[in-house]
């Protein structure tokens, strides 16, 4: 998808379930001979780890938030699994919620993180052939 202008950028957070205890510097280390392991690099710019949810959250969070509305309205039960406050109903809810940003730096869609993978994909190669046909249009 990168030849028709899609980047897509990762946010480690250990914000969910501590998933991500480490230091910035073991992120990719880890990612490559642990979890997933086998030799994974990730395709993807990955920044530094950081709040995504709460009083320290990053700031691209709080826009993203503020610009899409919540996937959801309940947290599960919070307990042991969810580590920061305060907790409001358009937080991310898990690691792996998606947002789908335009070439105009506008948040359009935001996907739960239970969401099947094919029908993120399907979305956003909707929306792309939405913008390249407008493209030609104008």
């Amino acid at each position: 998808m990168k030849p028709l202008g899609l980047t897509i950028l990762g946010f480690p957070c250990n914000q969910f379930g501590k998933q991500e205890p480490g230091q910035n510097h073991e992120i990719l280390p880890a990612l490559k001979h642990v979890r997933p392991g086998n030799g994974f690099v990730p395709n993807f710019l990955l920044f530094e780890k950081g709040d995504v949810n709460g009083k320290d959250e990053q700031e691209v969070y709080t826009f993203l938030k503020n610009s899409c509305p919540p996937v959801g309205d309940s947290f599960g039960d919070p307990k042991d699994r969810l580590f920061w406050q305060p907790m409001k109903l358009n937080d991310i809810k898990w690691n792996f919620e998606k947002f789908l940003v335009g070439p105009d730096g506008k948040p359009t869609m935001r996907w739960h993180p239970s969401v099947n993978i094919s029908e993120i994909r399907a979305d956003i190669r909707r929306y792309l052939l939405k913008l390249y046909t407008q493209d030609i249009l104008n």
